[in-house]
């Protein structure tokens, strides 16, 4: 994805977690913070506290959606993905993306992997890796000031 294109429709998930959200449900009052994860990434788990923290921190201003990515077929066991969740305290939606739909819609290949919109629906920062939550966080209050 380009920076200033519009965030996808959130279709194909196999199935939903915590809550089912739509692209309609998210632009329009907030930004919205898209990160994809897997259960098998070290990275993923050990960023979780960081992005639970900016949900919790952020929560009358930031929609924020879960992504889980398998990597391979291990990682397609919903009942891991499940106990996963509930032990990282990923409590926002989560799109189970076993068939790399929206990870395909967004373009993405990485996990993790962030994605800021600001509350039009347009990309406005993207990054990936396990660092950076500093950046992630600057630019994430850039687009809040703007709102």
């Amino acid at each position: 994805m380009k920076l200033r294109e519009q965030m996808p429709e959130l279709d194909g998930a196999t199935a939903w977690i915590n809550d089912e959200v739509t692209k309609a449900d998210l632009v329009g009052e907030k930004a919205t913070l898209i990160h994809f994860w897997s259960v098998s990434c070290y990275l993923c788990k050990e960023a979780m506290p960081e992005i639970n923290g900016l949900r919790d921190e952020y929560d009358d201003q930031l929609n924020v959606v879960a992504v889980h990515m398998p990597r391979s077929e291990d990682d397609l066991d919903m009942g891991v993905i499940e106990a996963m969740a509930m032990g990282h305290d990923i409590t926002q939606p989560i799109f189970v993306d076993s068939e790399h739909k929206l990870t395909d819609a967004f373009e993405n290949k990485y996990v993790p992997a962030y994605y800021v919109f600001d509350k039009e629906g347009k990309l406005r920062h993207f990054q990936a890796g396990g660092s950076g939550m500093d950046m992630l966080r600057k630019r994430l209050n850039r687009v809040l000031g703007e709102e």
